[in-house]
């Protein structure tokens, strides 16, 4: 990779080399499920809890799972990321934090959710941002085969609620080209799974959020 350049999925994938497609899928997913929250907070009718308590499970499970298995991993391979690791560690206690305020703002009827939705999309989308720019260099430093084979460690820690809705949430909105890379890392089986029974599951829980 070039000194001088930066990855970055905010302009969608086409920057991005294709073995790290997945984990920018989720970036994508996240600021996308940002904006819905903040575009739904001033009409909160409470329909969208179930999508939301669904969202920050996926995204505790997304930053927990960096900490204990992919940031480790990225350290035993790459001397220089350890002092980062710890930053990036601050950021995600900072986004739980952010989480936890909307939370409580949706527990309260919707009392507070303008201004909670507003700072959790803002830090999260600075966390992302910040993140992308420590990690997406040792991703490609790293390669295709060994990343992946991290990456896979990365999807087998999540438990199983959170892993019946990770193909359908990665993949909304997201284009055939797009999504080339990714399905051929995900087993046919499960694939056809994720595209029937889990999707229309999914789509139940996204009319709550939309409305």
């Amino acid at each position: 990779m070039p000194a001088n350049r930066t990855y970055s999925s905010e302009n969608g994938l086409r920057s991005l080399p294709p073995h790290f497609h997945g984990f920018a899928l989720m970036h994508i997913a996240m600021r996308r499920d940002a904006a819905r929250l903040r575009a739904a907070a001033p009409r909160w009718n409470g329909a969208g809890t179930p999508w939301w308590h669904h969202l920050r499970e996926t995204i505790e499970w997304h930053h927990t799972s960096e900490d204990d298995v992919l940031w480790p991993a990225l350290r035993h391979r790459d001397r220089d990321f350890d002092a980062q690791a710890r930053e990036l560690h601050d950021d995600h206690e900072e986004l739980d934090a952010a989480m936890h305020a909307v939370t409580t703002a949706i527990t309260h009827h919707g009392e507070g959710l303008v201004k909670a939705a507003a700072a959790f999309e803002d830090i999260l989308r600075d966390h992302l941002r910040d993140e992308e720019t420590i990690v997406f260099p040792v991703f490609d430093r790293l390669g295709e085969r060994a990343y992946l084979a991290e990456e896979r460690k990365v999807v087998a820690s999540a438990p199983m609620h959170v892993m019946t809705r990770l193909q359908p949430w990665m993949f909304d909105g997201a284009t055939r080209q797009d999504l080339h890379h990714v399905r051929a890392t995900i087993p046919p089986p499960v694939r056809l799974l994720g595209a029937t029974v889990l999707q229309r599951r999914y789509t139940r829980t996204l009319k709550g959020i939309l409305t």
